[in-house]
């Protein structure tokens, strides 16, 4: 299809790259305009002295997503990276000398649960079986759905599946129906950690990211997540699309209910329609005028946001031993902690966290001999955020770390970076310093989460994790997929 009408994308993060590979495939002249030095988003690259940093997401979840999106341009994952089962999955650490390793087989995984709790295979089969009804419905039946309105769910037949989708039950007492033992209770709860809100008030409905977790399985792509980014900018300079990076957007001229001009501290730019993969709330509150915006600043502020983080990248010259390349440290109040997020905004009294090291799997990640270690802690977004709060809480971290694995890291430390909040809001505007989007509670879930659509801009689309479907790699790579489809129906006037 030759077309000759002009895309902006704004934002090179997956949301911004899937729509532009969509509409550069279908004949549309496409340019992304990235405020950073790189494409990606959150899923940036740094690297210092031989050691390779994702900077953001690090779980390689629902694979079947990816390949659908590649499939799209007649390709697999496979053209552009190598994937790898983790086998364990990851690592729960309860305390020291108490460890539980998730196996990929779900055999053993059966067999492990009834070591914990006898019979507990059982509701393990049931809870499951569930959770894949419920990704079978939620994948095929939801998040492709734009959300524009509540007429688009009014269907008996998908009524009748929201209900067994258990949208009203909450996932605490759901995981709680079928297990007791508090070490299953926290492994089956932790999916949920990153959405939003606790356990008690997350739908059972994403009970689904156990069976992404626990049926999918773990995966890592050789060469870190960012060779997904790296995938999928070959896909869109294959089409034509053209990335300019540096650029970022400071205004949005509309004349008359259209978007004029896109301005960007690098020139401005024409569209006959723009899609904005940045942040929701800063393109909707700072880039447009007053009359054009969808939401008012009082709305924004009563968003619940997902969590924001505390990351530090590090190096070590010496090699770790007893961890995985995915470990979560639970050994400390799971209930305390989702509460002083979600509940009671503060810096955590004793946090749970989790630390990725990408070079127990991917020898290039770090220099030979060394280690390349991330440790990640959820806060709670809006916090202060200084580096002598970083530094206690690194501390806090480090000193469990090497207690519970019985060894010392602190004098191997070769490279250090730490990312909080103000790093959020300096390199993504990110709203309060969230780092996952919006919260995926009821109450904002579908038609209740932020629109697609600009309600004063016949030209304007928002997509990423701040709208439909909702914060993830998975979830932002159908976002954009859904925002190309819409626009395509505007400008060819279906």
């Amino acid at each position: 299809m030759d077309n000759n009408k002009q895309v902006i994308v704004i934002g090179a993060g997956f949301a911004g790259l899937a729509s532009a590979c969509v509409l550069a495939k279908e004949g549309y002249k496409v340019t992304i305009l990235e405020k950073n030095d790189q494409p990606g988003g959150r899923a940036r690259v740094w690297e210092k002295d031989g050691f390779k940093f994702d900077m953001g997401p690090s779980w390689y979840w629902m694979p079947d997503v990816f390949e659908n999106f590649f499939a799209l341009f007649g390709k697999k994952p496979s053209d552009f990276y190598e994937l790898k089962r983790l086998d364990p999955g990851y690592r729960v650490y309860y305390g020291k000398d108490d460890v539980l390793d998730v196996p990929a087989d779900m055999g053993k995984l059966e067999k492990l649960f009834d070591e914990i709790e006898p019979g507990s295979s059982a509701g393990l089969r049931k809870f499951l079986e569930q959770a894949a009804y419920k990704y079978k419905v939620g994948m095929g039946e939801y998040v492709f759905r734009p959300s524009h309105s509540i007429t688009e769910f009014i269907d008996f037949n998908l009524i009748r599946k929201s209900i067994s989708m258990q949208l009203l039950t909450s996932m605490s007492s759901h995981v709680r129906q079928y297990f007791k033992n508090p070490k299953l209770i926290k492994l089956l709860e932790f999916p949920v950690l990153f959405l939003g809100a606790t356990p008690q008030d997350t739908p059972a409905m994403y009970s689904m990211m156990n069976h992404a977790d626990l049926a999918l399985g773990t995966w890592y792509p050789i060469g870190g997540m960012n060779e997904i980014v790296k995938a999928m900018v070959s896909v869109a300079e294959s089409y034509g699309v053209n990335i300019r990076l540096n650029t970022e957007v400071t205004k949005i001229d509309v004349a008359e209910g259209v978007a004029k001009t896109i301005q960007t501290n690098n020139g401005s730019y024409t569209a006959d329609f723009v899609i904005s993969g940045a942040d929701y709330e800063h393109i909707d509150q700072h880039i447009l005028d007053k009359p054009n915006r969808n939401y008012t600043e009082k709305y924004w502020d009563k968003c619940t946001m997902s969590p924001s983080s505390l990351l530090f990248y590090i190096g070590t010259n010496k090699k770790v031993h007893d961890i995985q390349h995915h470990s979560l440290f639970f050994d400390e109040d799971f209930e305390l902690h989702a509460k002083e997020i979600y509940k009671d905004p503060q810096w955590p009294t004793k946090p749970l966290f989790y630390v990725c090291c990408t070079s127990k799997t991917d020898l290039d990640a770090a220099p030979e001999g060394g280690e390349n270690l991330f440790f990640l802690m959820p806060i709670a977004p809006g916090l202060d955020d200084d580096d002598a709060t970083r530094e206690k809480y690194f501390d806090v971290m480090l000193d469990r770390f090497e207690a519970i694995t019985g060894q010392s890291i602190r004098d191997t430390i070769v490279v250090k970076r730490s990312y909080a909040l103000k790093d959020f809001k300096a390199d993504y505007h990110s709203f309060k310093g969230n780092a996952y989007g919006l919260a995926n509670t009821l109450a904002q879930t579908a038609f209740f989460k932020p629109s697609m659509r600009a309600k004063h801009i016949k030209n304007l689309l928002f997509t990423g994790q701040l709208t439909v479907p909702g914060p993830g790699v998975p979830p932002a790579l159908i976002s954009g997929q859904i925002a190309a489809m819409e626009a395509i129906k505007v400008m060819e006037g279906k």
